[in-house]
């Protein structure tokens, strides 16, 4: 009854939450005389920290309508290109100039781990210059109908290809975090097939490939507890009168509670902080403290089966490295990638997938060839700055391109492998 009780505390604090956002507006109008004093800056203040805290973020939008191409702003449009029940896969459509050569197609895998896609905005944002880019939206559990079925890690395999097969040949996919593991699964398979469509890169960064190398907190606790625990303990049925009413699923405000937990002080002195700010009336901090967190607290529901089928398969049992994985009753494996480059993003201070996990991908994958493999070391970031960043933008982004490009299906040159920060190899 836990979900229920969530659900419950959450309607109960609607009507205290309304009176805060309304004594708050009447205080922050400048036509009220307190609000050009402390005291009202105060009070201000405090209502809004109060009505943030205890709100539900809706999904955030991407917001990105425009980006440089040559130097010259051009529109951007999202649209839906293909959808199933949990994902919507949407293109960022770009008015290119004239006589604008042909970029490489990206399509990047989000991660389906309780934040929405939109978690990736930098990331999109920072390769659109460079690429035609796709995206996975997927969707909350909650709202899906106990009639479309279930999704489970085979699913997202299958969804994996049917994207790639819906996008065409010479397509590059790019996974951050979580979908490491059914990319990487998803290119064996059709490699293994002969499928002329398998792409003709896949990058994944900060993903769980082999998370027996330097495990961090998150996998320790896949290992310390057995599966019975995950499947007692953190999934729940979705309560009414949500559209997935009865769904089994692993809550997403489950899962941000034990991503906050791991920083909890990092988040206290951060809203102590923006307290302080709004006291002060220092406006672009406290902005910059509203936008991270409500994308941060923007969480989404997981099929239970998809999370339990998760932690079994590569946090307890390691069954891609060991090649155990499987996959519509055939084992998936990785030596069979041949014609798929390779690129393995980490970084250095990585508290969810350590060090070492993603560049497991390269010694699994024994039949790539040496010059269509490449990994990469980011120093001084951590997991959100594998993909998110000023680091992620200067550093990353243009390694992506770039191998993108170096290994279209027109051609494949020889380029040097990045090593870490940049040195060659």
């Amino acid at each position: 009854m836990f979900y229920q009780f969530y659900e419950l505390n959450h309607a109960a604090l609607a009507p205290f939450r309304a009176v805060a956002d309304m004594m708050r507006l009447a205080y922050a109008n400048p036509l009220n005389p307190l609000s050009h004093t402390v005291f009202g800056r105060t009070l201000t203040a405090s209502l809004e920290v109060f009505e943030r805290t205890t709100r539900r973020y809706g999904k955030p939008e991407f917001g990105l309508n425009e980006t440089l191409i040559e130097g010259k702003p051009v529109s951007v449009y999202e649209k839906i290109v293909w959808k199933k029940p949990f994902c919507n896969l949407i293109h960022f459509e770009r008015s290119l100039p004239a006589g604008h050569g042909t970029d490489p197609r990206i399509l990047i895998v989000a991660p389906m781990s309780g934040h929405y896609a939109t978690l990736l905005r930098g990331t999109v944002e920072a390769l659109l210059p460079g690429a035609d880019v796709y995206i996975t939206d997927w969707i909350d559990a909650r709202m899906v109908p106990m009639t479309d079925g279930t999704f489970d890690l085979e699913d997202y395999i299958d969804y994996v290809i049917e994207m790639l097969h819906h996008l065409g040949p010479d397509t590059h996919v790019v996974a951050v975090c979580q979908p490491s593991v059914p990319v990487l699964a998803a290119a064996a398979v059709m490699e293994a097939a002969g499928d002329r469509l398998a792409p003709s890169s896949m990058t994944l960064m900060g993903g769980p490939i082999d998370t027996r190398i330097n495990p961090t907190a998150v996998n320790q606790l896949a290992k310390d507890k057995p599966l019975e625990w995950f499947a007692d303990n953190v999934v729940m049925n979705v309560p009414w009168p949500q559209p997935g009413f009865m769904r089994p699923v692993y809550p997403g405000f489950l899962q941000l509670s034990g991503f906050m937990s791991m920083n909890l002080d990092r988040h206290m002195i951060a809203h102590k902080d923006f307290f302080v700010h709004l006291v002060k009336n220092d406006g672009e901090p406290a902005e910059k403290h509203r936008d991270f967190y409500d994308e941060y607290l923007a969480v989404m529901d997981l099929t239970a089966e998809f999370y339990l089928q998760t932690v079994d398969q590569v946090f307890i049992k390691h069954a891609l490295p060991k090649g155990e994985l499987m996959h519509r009753g055939q084992r998936v494996d990785p030596t069979a990638i041949r014609n798929v480059a390779l690129l393995t993003v980490e970084g250095e201070n990585d508290d969810i997938s350590g060090v070492g996990q993603t560049h497991a991908a390269q010694t699994i994958c024994t039949n790539i060839p040496d010059h269509m493999r490449m990994h990469y070391l980011q120093p001084d970031v951590g997991h959100y700055g594998v993909f998110n960043g000023s680091r992620f933008r200067r550093e990353i982004a243009p390694r992506i391109l770039a191998f993108t490009r170096e290994h279209a299906r027109t051609g494949r040159p020889v380029v040097k492998r990045v090593i870490k920060g940049g040195k060659s190899a």
